[in-house]
């Protein structure tokens, strides 16, 4: 039986949830390699013309909740940009007549999610000495309307480690939009929070994160058929915080991060470490310190990029 055409909207902008399993059995995908996965989806979505809404990378498959626009949208200008972040360290010269073909690529959803995991699959083929498909089929793309429906998918997008039994709450789980934003803050704007209700429609980053998560609060805590739900109790420890995600909260998830990596303290200190032990970590390039997220002055070195 042939395959059923993509579908995809062209014409203006659209959201779309995408899953992808993993051929492989048990739970392949480790934290290193979550890691790795979220670092190569921040790389190409800065250079696609996308927003990423949500995400959640499990041991087994990922979601994604991701906004493309159309290919009239993006000047010449956006697209020289995403040329020269793509290609930063390769010497390559954009033409004049180039440009329509990655404008085209670049607003194309197919191409995004098939690059994605392609870059995944050749690191974790090459980390773990093996050959061959390491996804299971295509990726399956359901188009969501923005507003309540969008905020419900979200919602079931970061609820998926709750679900599964891994944390007690969903911002406990740091490959996913909860998590991230929790730790982060949102780091370098790299997660669109567009929800497109009207409720949400406030500059107060804060307030509107107070608000999602709220939503998914009280509904991760109803009854579920698909796995655990959050504890009631926890959910009404945050209902007295009227679900407010304050400055400590956020420096207590930053602060559980300073254990990453084998060298902690000032970049100078990384860089002498790694230098000091480079032939112990087989590590041949120089590698940069990786800056805590939150601190002044404190730095990482991590043994995977």
């Amino acid at each position: 039986m042939p395959r059923i055409p993509r579908m995809l909207v062209t014409d203006q902008p659209a959201v779309y949830h995408v899953i992808s399993r993993t051929a492989l059995q048990g739970l392949p995908i480790t934290d290193t390699d979550k890691e790795v996965f979220l670092k190569i989806l921040k790389f190409l979505a800065s250079v696609y013309f996308v927003d990423i809404l949500g995400f959640c990378i499990m041991g087994n498959h990922f979601h994604l909740l991701v906004q493309t626009y159309p290919q009239e949208d993006m000047s010449d200008e956006q697209v020289i940009r995403s040329f020269e972040i793509y290609y930063k360290d390769k010497d390559r010269i954009l033409t004049k007549d180039q440009i329509p073909h990655f404008r085209q690529k670049w607003t194309n959803l197919s191409e995004f999610i098939k690059e994605l995991k392609q870059k995944f699959t050749w690191y974790y083929n090459k980390t773990y000495g093996r050959k061959g498909y390491f996804w299971s089929d295509r990726f399956k793309s359901v188009i969501v309307e923005k507003g309540y429906t969008l905020i419900n998918c979200l919602a079931y997008i970061d609820l998926n480690p709750i679900r599964a039994g891994i944390v007690e709450k969903p911002e406990d789980y740091r490959w996913s939009s909860m998590g991230y934003l929790a730790r982060t803050g949102n780091k370098d704007g790299f997660l669109s929070l567009d929800f497109g209700l009207k409720q949400y429609e406030i500059d107060d980053v804060e307030e509107r994160f107070r608000m999602y998560r709220e939503y998914v609060y009280e509904h991760g805590c109803l009854e579920s058929p698909k796995g655990a739900s959050i504890n009631e109790e926890t959910v009404e420890k945050e209902r007295k915080k009227k679900f407010k995600f304050t400055t400590a909260d956020r420096l207590l998830y930053k602060t559980r991060y300073l254990t990453e990596g084998v060298f902690l303290g000032s970049k100078q200190f990384v860089k002498e470490q790694f230098q000091r032990f480079k032939d112990k970590l087989r590590i041949k390039k120089d590698r940069q310190p990786h800056k805590i997220a939150g601190f002044e002055n404190i730095y990482s070195f991590r043994q995977t990029p």
